[in-house]
């Protein structure tokens, strides 16, 4: 049985309908919870039978087990509610962040995937438009613990380019950031990546997309939408998590590598003394 609702999303290769009820799933995991299966399948635009038969896909005895299970995965705490519109925007924000914390208490996942981006030399990072930020954030931070990070934020040839120079150079895994809106590019950059046989890992707000199939490896964690411009803190706290989970794999040789950058740091005297 699965441990969380993204091991229940990714577990399995979906049907075009089961796509669309994991999507939905995906999308409104509360509401979800409270519906019955005729409901389910009315909300997903699917038959009823293909709820059923996706229910015992994922090794549940029935959809009254599935919805019990499916109450207590998607469980966060409560946060505060109402106010003005940036308390409010902030409180989305703050459920984002209490949703990831839950899936996060099973963190095998996380440390596999962190593992295997430690053992690609280069190590990939790509990202474009309100992604390419994202994308700079995470490679700047994965440069203090991994020998070898390229940040490739160009488009078209140039990223085709660059992608296999650095295949050629022994990348095997490419990480690609990827937040609304999604811009075309990403599709084509997984495509050229799963042409030259590299692994794909995408970061992005859910877990099931135009993006997703395109992808070996998903991380996900919620976008809050109440401003104008979308909020990315759960995204940002996700990768720094990442971050960790690598130093974590590379153990001896990031803390020689953080402690050759301190030493760095305080020879060129880097930073104002607070």
């Amino acid at each position: 049985m699965p441990r969380s609702l993204h091991e229940l999303l990714t577990a399995h290769r979906l049907t075009p309908a089961q796509r669309r009820i994991a999507s939905y799933l995906a999308e409104r995991p509360v509401d979800a919870a409270a519906l019955t299966s005729a409901e389910l399948a009315e909300r997903a635009q699917v038959s009823q039978p293909s709820v059923t038969r996706f229910v015992a896909l994922l090794g549940f005895d029935g959809y009254g087990e599935f919805r019990r299970w499916l109450r207590t995965a998607t469980a966060v705490p409560e946060v505060a509610r109402g106010g003005n519109k940036f308390q409010a925007a902030i409180d989305a924000d703050l459920r984002n962040i209490a949703a990831l914390r839950a899936e996060l208490s099973d963190d095998t996942r996380l440390r596999a995937l962190a593992a295997r981006l430690m053992e690609s030399t280069p190590l990939v990072v790509a990202g474009y438009r309100v992604s390419a930020a994202q994308a700079a954030s995470f490679a700047y931070l994965a440069t203090k613990i991994h020998p070898d990070v390229r940040l490739l934020t160009d488009s078209g040839s140039v990223f085709g380019d660059q992608l296999r120079h650095a295949h050629r150079s022994g990348a095997r895994t490419l990480v690609l950031v990827a937040l609304p809106r999604y811009p075309r590019e990403s599709a084509t950059a997984l495509d050229q990546a799963r042409e030259l046989g590299l692994h794909t890992l995408l970061i992005t707000d859910r877990l099931v997309s135009a993006l997703t199939p395109l992808a070996d490896d998903v991380l996900s964690a919620g976008v809050a939408s109440e401003f104008v411009f979308d909020s990315h803190a759960a995204v940002v706290s996700l990768s720094v998590a990442l971050v960790e989970a690598m130093a974590d794999a590379a153990g001896a040789l990031a803390r020689q590598r953080l402690e050759g950058f301190e030493d760095y740091a305080a020879e060129h005297d880097l930073f104002l003394r607070e």
